[in-house]
């Protein structure tokens, strides 16, 4: 089974992606399944030695460096399955000619289950654009990298441009214009209907019908909301400061793949989440050693946060680490990103956000296409999104 999402990112295609395949690989097909990635942004074959085979997987150093003809004729010069993304702005970008673009849309449409990923809030879509002409940045996959992209955003805020904001809207549109054209969708991935019940959305899919075992939690024992929500607080422990019922902690900045290169034999088996809790160890020599070697993050935490995470960050690092050999193995471009920003952590960035209110309402009115803004519209969604996100109140891994 060969799934395309088609995007204009900024709608969860990468996430949908990357899970997606996973839970794909669980399942099992009757052929091998590799995520590739981009289409247009160049694949290459290679020969597989563990599976006796050639596979296709992503080219990471180059960009639009293949025609759409010689994408067409790998994708048809081997025999397994593939996920793949379809970005409507690389397509634009590359500026292909019709007939190539349809060689390759045929293609698709003829070899693929296509999902269009889509937002119902465009508004908040346009504002993540906003977010990411400052940050420079797509997607992030662990703590340093957003807190490096990321930090002065959410230090000095940041103030939309108008014309930015309205160019987003008009290729959102676009895309969805175009996906409507030139595909046979099978499927559409409504952001907020769906991030927020990733897993069920999944398991829901025609082809992931007979599925057997295949939960986050029957693969990894911890749910998949549980796993995301430690992926982004672990990101978010330098950027978003707790002010109620708060812990002193020393959060180490290493990954748990240092602390196992680095780690003496009487250090402890496993990377601490609080290095505080290392001067309770007799050895006061090891104490000093692992205090020397390793920069912390000082600051606080609220309890319940730092109790979840005390809970749940041991399975969580070892899904990590179950990603990253996937990505070795080559069945994944990248492990799964990190949300960004919540819809209310976007609204406390831009400073003229209310600005942005009018600017969106008059283009919806003018271009005909979205829904008027109005606090109560979104409310229910921002709700839902920062309860699965930001919410710690009395939350255990066991009671979620």
């Amino acid at each position: 089974m060969n799934v395309l999402i088609l995007t204009p990112d900024s709608v969860g295609s990468t996430l949908l992606q990357r899970t997606l395949t996973i839970y794909m690989l669980r399942k099992g097909f009757d052929k091998p399944l590799v995520n590739c990635g981009e289409l247009t942004n160049g694949i290459i074959k290679y020969y597989n030695p563990d599976l006796e085979m050639e596979m296709l997987k992503h080219n990471s150093e180059g960009k639009y460096y293949q025609t759409l003809d010689e994408i067409v004729d790998l994708l048809s010069s081997v025999d397994h399955y593939k996920t793949n993304r379809l970005a409507h702005y690389h397509i634009v970008r590359r500026n292909d000619s019709i007939k190539d673009q349809l060689k390759l849309y045929d293609y698709l449409n003829q070899n693929y289950y296509i999902i269009s990923c889509r937002r119902k809030n465009i508004f908040e879509y346009a504002l993540s654009w906003i977010i990411k002409s400052h940050s420079k940045t797509l997607n992030v996959y662990n703590r340093d990298e957003k807190t490096s992209n990321f930090n002065d955003i959410y230090k000095n805020g940041i103030i939309a441009n108008r014309e930015t904001f309205e160019y987003k809207l008009k290729v959102y549109k676009e895309y969805i214009e175009w996906a409507d054209s030139q595909f046979d969708v099978q499927n559409c991935f409504y952001y907020e209907d769906s991030i927020n019940s990733l897993e069920d959305y999944i398991l829901k899919l025609d082809f992931m019908n007979g599925h057997k075992d295949n939960t986050w939690e029957d693969m990894f024992g911890m749910s998949f909301d549980i796993w995301n929500k430690v992926h982004k607080t672990v990101a978010d422990i330098e950027l978003i400061k707790d002010t109620k019922d708060t812990i002193k902690v020393k959060i180490p900045k290493i990954l748990d793949s240092d602390w196992e290169k680095m780690k003496g034999i009487d250090w402890p088996k496993s990377l601490p989440l609080d290095l505080n809790t290392i001067n309770d160890l007799d050895n006061k020599d090891v104490v000093n050693e692992i205090t020397t070697k390793i920069e912390t993050i000082d600051t606080e935490i609220n309890i319940d946060k730092f109790n979840f995470l005390k809970e749940n960050i041991k399975q969580y690092r070892s899904v990590i680490d179950i990603q990253e050999d996937l990505v070795t193995k080559g069945f994944l471009v990248s492990p799964l990103p990190i949300k960004l920003q919540t819809f209310q952590e976007k609204k406390k960035v831009i400073k003229n956000y209310n600005e942005c209110i009018e600017w969106y309402n008059e283009w919806v009115t003018k271009n005909n296409f979205g829904e008027i803004y109005k606090e109560e519209n979104f409310e229910e969604y921002s709700t839902l999104e920062e309860q699965k996100h930001n919410s710690f109140d009395n939350l255990l891994s066991h009671k979620e």
